[in-house]
């Protein structure tokens, strides 16, 4: 308790050394928490900013503007970005996400210039650096910086202090963009993230909390947690769901038996195809 705690006034610190500065917020567990202890400490020199475009659900959208007017007490700005006109995001290679935020940082180095502030933050943890992260890269080029990892912070470390702050983000499953559900190297369109849109939000209705529907072209790849997959293999769901994700365009519907695992398609990125050597029938 003690080392949470000098940690969390080291990150108190690291923000009073701010004269001012703008937070890529997206309503999640990381970015809600350093919002907020940033409004603590810098009170109206803190702005924070939401990136929009079609990979961030209307859900997700309405929910983190809530949390910060409720939670936080502070109107977020919301900024377009348009890497969905940029060839190298949509062709959905393993550094899709770097040209994502540099997209976004991008933008909102223009904001900050014209508020005159002079630090850009996101919330990025002590524990990020141990997965695949090409925004990361851009976070460097642009020079944004990111309190919670130079505080030390783990992501279960901010869960804690979040739910001692009263912060309802500190029990929230973490919420990727739509473009996550992509196999790497699937072209990202408009029609698909809103297939996937609509898919995880007729789910959300039935009651789940925890999950993903990846999209594979026509196939739709249902992740749940292990402890769950039994409610949607049963008759009545299964067939609800399947005629509910046919209806928005999906021909095929499967459940991953496997569960729910953040970032599953990252292993894809690390996997070697074997080489198939054709086949000569007589």
């Amino acid at each position: 308790m003690q080392e949470l705690h000098q940690k969390y006034e080291r990150l108190r610190e690291i923000i009073q050394g701010f004269p001012a500065m703008l937070v890529a917020y997206s309503g999640g567990a990381d970015s809600a928490f350093l919002l907020k202890v940033a409004y603590d400490v810098l009170g109206e020199r803190v702005q924070a900013a939401i990136a929009d475009s079609p990979s961030l659900p209307r859900r997700e959208l309405e929910q983190a503007l809530m949390i910060a007017r409720e939670y936080i007490g502070i109107e977020p700005v919301v900024i377009q970005t348009r890497e969905m006109e940029n060839p190298d995001y949509l062709s959905n290679d393993g550094n899709r996400c770097y040209f994502c935020k540099s997209e976004m940082f991008s933008r909102m180095e223009v904001y900050a210039a014209d508020s005159s502030i002079p630090v850009l933050a996101f919330g990025e943890n002590a524990d990020d650096r141990m997965d695949h992260r090409p925004g990361a890269q851009a976070a460097r080029e642009h020079e944004v910086r990111a309190p919670l990892r130079e505080a030390e912070l783990t992501k279960d470390e901010i869960r804690q202090l979040s739910r001692r702050l009263g912060l309802p983000t500190w029990e929230k499953p973490a919420a990727p963009c739509l473009s996550s559900r992509f196999p790497y190297g699937e072209r990202i369109t408009p029609e698909g993230l809103l297939m996937v849109e609509k898919a995880e939000d007729f789910l959300f209705q039935l009651g789940f909390r925890k999950l993903r529907v990846r999209h594979h072209g026509h196939l739709a790849r249902i992740e749940v947690p292990a402890e769950e997959i039994h409610l949607l293999a049963e008759t009545t769901m299964r067939e609800k769901i399947t005629d509910r994700l046919k209806a928005i365009g999906y021909l095929f519907v499967c459940l991953d038996l496997t569960g729910l695992k953040s970032g599953s398609l990252n292993a894809i990125l690390t996997k070697r195809t074997p080489s198939i050597s054709p086949i000569i029938r007589s």
